[in-house]
């Protein structure tokens, strides 16, 4: 009677879970692939426009950081001003927050650790802070410009010879000497903290030439470093900012980043397109091809027309888009071509159809959890995190979409404009049929 019962139960009982679609769906998807696919033309059409647009009115075609157009990155470890041998740690938003209300654009904050010796024996831990600015010098052209003129107009009595500014330095020749505290206030007009002389620089700026008569003086600013040091000081008043290390990229290195960049993905798109060709057939490898530089253009044309920034996080999150679609491409392939085999009754269209059904529920499901976790990262995420979430969630995006309806239907166009051969079949597979077939 028990096994009656539980046989009885076992029959009657249902899953507890849902599907996320029916089992047995068949949406076409061969009938409408000349729409996705000029959709899809029309889409990067915009993003290239967008890039344009962004030269013309904005100078560049895209919010490139100092990674690409150089600037100068600083390091800077926070000291407890109850307690100068201990070190404090500041949080990035904080600093973050402290750069954007001192008026800077275009900056990077990130945090840093490190291992250094103690004074009195050991390692202490050092928490720190990076930032990185699109600015070379604390003085800009406006506030060299005014604060020359200003210092001309204030001693023109001096017989000043020649006046020009090198960097954060001004160069003064003149018949009469100055000292530095006079010019201590002109400069503060222009937003410019001046450094005091050393003994040494005022006996060397106190003597004239003896060939010309004329002395020559430097007036030195505080640096980048003590510039943004004192806005995060301002913001955590309890630490003293000091700046460990600092120095510039160039335009040139910035350059050449960006043309390694672009090599990088051209290179990683040419490999894929090898490695299709060889996992599969040479009908599949332009449609993933294809499908991968729709997924990178849709990124960077997103990127162009919200004035995001572009940084070397973004082109590591570029590759791992990249990656990421073909993985999604390779696995409808492979469908297809199972089915190939399988179904080898029905059209190209039919099996087609039926392989995306089939990889559908996983595409869609893989998509979302991937899009989930990189919507956290950019929602609670801040800098280099943010901004790698953010070209992931374009990504997982066009990725999932790429691989459905453009990877297929450049297959599909392949196979039936200039491919009338049989499938080819694997010599395992060719002789476990023949095996089969024997009596």
């Amino acid at each position: 009677m028990s096994n009656e019962s539980n046989t009885k139960s076992a029959g009657t009982s249902h899953h507890k879970f849902r599907y996320l679609l029916p089992p047995g769906s068949n949406f076409h998807f061969v009938p409408r692939f000349k729409l996705f696919v000029a959709i899809s033309f029309l889409l990067m059409g915009l993003c290239f426009a967008a890039l344009f647009i962004n030269k013309a009115t904005r100078g560049a075609y895209l919010n490139w950081t100092i990674d690409f157009k150089g600037g100068t990155e600083i390091i800077f470890a926070f000291k407890d001003k109850a307690n100068s041998a201990a070190y404090s740690k500041v949080d990035s938003g904080v600093v973050r927050a402290a750069l954007k209300s001192a008026g800077e654009q275009g900056f990077d904050v990130s945090d840093m650790s490190w291992s250094q010796a103690k004074v009195g024996g050991g390692n202490e831990d050092v928490r720190g802070i990076i930032v990185r600015t699109p600015r070379f010098a604390a003085v800009n052209v406006e506030q060299q410009k005014k604060a020359a003129e200003a210092f001309l107009a204030k001693f023109a009595d001096r017989q000043i010879v020649k006046a020009n500014w090198s960097g954060e330095r001004l160069y003064v020749r003149s018949k009469a000497k100055f000292t530095n505290a006079e010019a201590v206030e002109i400069f503060a007009a222009s937003g410019l903290e001046l450094k005091p002389w050393s003994s040494d620089e005022e006996l060397a700026f106190g003597a004239a030439d003896e060939g010309t008569g004329e002395y020559t003086q430097i007036f030195s600013m505080w640096g980048l470093d003590r510039q943004l040091g004192q806005a995060i000081e301002k913001a955590a008043p309890g630490v003293s900012a000091v700046a460990v290390q600092s120095y510039g990229v160039g335009a040139k290195a910035g350059d050449k980043l960006r043309d390694d960049a672009v090599k990088s993905i051209v290179y990683a798109i040419l490999l894929i397109m090898i490695y299709l060709a060889f996992r599969f057939d040479i009908r599949y490898a332009p449609g993933a091809a294809f499908a991968t530089i729709h997924d990178a253009v849709m990124v960077v044309g997103v990127f162009a027309v919200t004035w995001t920034e572009v940084s070397l996080t973004t082109v590591a999150a570029l590759l791992t888009v990249v990656g990421y679609s073909v993985n999604d491409t390779v696995i409808i392939f492979d469908r297809i071509r199972e089915n190939q085999t399988r179904l080898k009754d029905k059209s190209l269209e039919r099996i087609i159809d039926i392989s995306i059904n089939e990889t559908l529920v996983r595409s869609i499901l893989t998509s979302l959890t991937v899009f989930a976790t990189t919507l956290l990262m950019n929602l609670f995420g801040d800098g280099l995190v943010r901004n790698f979430a953010f070209a992931m969630n374009i990504g997982v995006v066009v990725g999932t979409y790429s691989s459905i309806f453009l990877a297929s239907p450049i297959f599909y166009w392949i196979s039936k404009k200039w491919y009338s051969g049989p499938v080819k079949v694997r010599a395992g597979a060719a002789r476990g049929a023949a095996v089969a077939a024997e009596p």
